[in-house]
């Protein structure tokens, strides 16, 4: 470990102090913007090992920016990854950082990661993807909305505090990684090995790391769906085969495989494993007003899918089967060919890979067991010689909070006082196992508290984020610190009273 010692003026603002903090964000916004513009540059790939010495410069830019607002900052060694090919590759570190120690303020932890998805001009991005550029108040660039853009946003906002030289109302904590896309390799570890040590004084956790549900209405998230992600595999033999010499004698793999695929789901989408929905948690009175209160305009959602109908005409039972219902996607089959032209060939071994998005209270290894039972059972009435084989390659529990907790009331407040509105409180139809992991390891309070609209397009060709989602939310951070530091202080004082009388 290496060790270094460390848009649009809001009219809602309530005090002067925020006044004076937005009017330093607004005024400093270009070179906001040109920080993002610097970090977008590098191209931090991390699923992509030849550029993992990218990823390591980018958690080094990071830890140097952290450092020059004050922070003690930390570069944790997280060892290596395997290759499928055998080699090992060294992991990029990751940042533990701190800014204050104040007993008498709440300690804040924020988590992000500074990697991004692959991206290539020509697979249909309109501009460079590591060039940021700023198009219709847009800003297109690969990891503008996932996760650069928010991370800086943080950074800007402790920025505004120390530039104007007002005490920070909390003391901050930040986690940040560079191997959240590539599966977050050696993070669970980490939060395991620090629960007594980093995490020891924190009283919250806040997660930047997802989206809106609206292009225009702000958001609050305390759920994400779980993923169980299954390979399903049939052979035959030990090569592929001429479909004129052998078609119509054997039985094919990809015929086995096709049928056991369509087995899994029906026309209105619903999962046929026997006993899958068992476990689904019950809808309560309370979680059912949320619903109805979301705003959601249900063309703008399929007009961003690029689908002319969904499964679900209302809002209710869109978003119930986005958040709170299990999903079943197919996603694509390994070994068949699949490139352009006519290739007529029985392959002799085939993958079909597919997921389960969970939710509460679903277990995993019931998951596991009952779609192995289910699709061997499936498997054993079409009488093939085949070989068949399941497996799960990889899962995430779902993960849900409580709406009522502290957190989400000084978030709340701070998102009322900069964009003048109540927030939409979401759950997300991904899965953020990170939010899930601190939840179970620290015990403390989690929240995810997104800037980017529902059409950043993260993942995506043309991610980006709008002028005005990161200058604002930069203000939101900075607003939320105060709120979250007001609201801590009432509960001590409130606590005090208690045991004094």
């Amino acid at each position: 470990m290496m060790l270094f010692e460390a848009g649009v003026s809001s009219p809602f603002a309530s005090s002067g102090l925020e006044n004076q903090i937005f009017q330093y964000i607004d005024l400093h916004q270009n070179q906001f913007i040109e920080s993002l513009k610097e970090w977008v540059a590098v191209e931090s790939d991390s699923v992509q090992p030849r550029l993992r010495q990218e990823v390591t410069r980018m958690v080094e830019l990071t830890a140097d920016r952290l450092q020059s607002l004050g922070a003690t900052v930390e570069l944790v060694k997280l060892g290596s990854q395997k290759l499928p090919d055998g080699q090992s590759l060294l992991l990029p570190p990751l940042i533990l950082a701190e800014l204050g120690k104040d007993p008498q303020k709440p300690t804040v932890c924020f988590y992000g990661h500074v990697d991004v998805q692959p991206a290539k001009k020509e697979d249909g991005w309109k501009t460079d993807p590591f060039t940021l550029t700023e198009i219709d108040g847009n800003l297109y660039g690969r990891g503008a909305t996932d996760d650069k853009g928010p991370v800086l946003a943080w950074i800007n906002a402790v920025e505004a505090f120390r530039a104007l030289k007002i005490g920070m109302p909390v003391n901050l904590k930040f986690i940040i990684e560079g191997m959240e896309e590539a599966g977050s390799l050696g993070l669970e570890e980490l939060i395991k090995a620090e629960n007594q040590h980093f995490f020891s004084n924190v009283d919250y956790i806040v997660i930047s790391d997802n989206l809106w549900i609206s292009i225009r209405k702000p958001a609050l998230t305390y759920g994400t769906r779980g993923n169980t992600c299954f390979f399903v595999e049939v052979q035959c033999g030990e090569r592929d085969l001429h479909s004129g010499t052998f078609g119509g004698i054997i039985h094919e793999p990809m015929t086995d495989l096709i049928a056991l695929l369509g087995s899994l789901v029906d026309t209105s989408g619903r999962i046929l494993i026997p006993g899958i929905y068992d476990d689904v948690a019950s809808l309560t009175e309370e979680e059912k007003k949320l619903y109805e209160s979301i705003e959601f305009d249900l063309e703008e959602y399929k007009n961003n899918s690029g689908v002319q109908n969904f499964l679900y005409d209302t809002k209710e039972g869109i978003l119930m089967h986005l958040w709170r219902y299990p999903s079943l996607s197919i996603h694509g089959i390994e070994g068949a060919f699949h490139e352009p032209g006519t290739k007529t060939v029985i392959p002799a071994r085939v993958i079909g890979k597919f997921s389960i998005r969970q939710v509460p209270h679903m277990n995993i290894s019931i998951v596991e067991h009952q779609v192995i039972h289910y699709l061997e059972d499936v498997f054993s009435k079409r009488n093939s010689p085949n070989k068949l084989k399941v497996s799960m390659s990889m899962s995430a529990m779902p993960w849900v909070a409580d709406v009522n907790d502290p957190l989400y009331t000084a978030a709340r407040r701070a998102i009322k006082t900069v964009f003048g509105e109540d927030p939409d409180m979401i759950r997300d139809g991904g899965t953020i196992p990170v939010a899930r992991t601190f939840q179970n390891i620290t015990r403390k309070s989690v929240m995810m508290l997104p800037i980017g609209a529902a059409d950043a397009g993260e993942h995506s060709q043309n991610e980006k984020i709008s002028r005005h989602n990161y200058i604002q939310g930069t203000k939101l951070f900075a607003v939320f610190f105060l709120e979250i530091g007001k609201l801590h202080r009432q509960l001590q004082e409130a606590s005090n009273m208690k045991t004094t009388n």
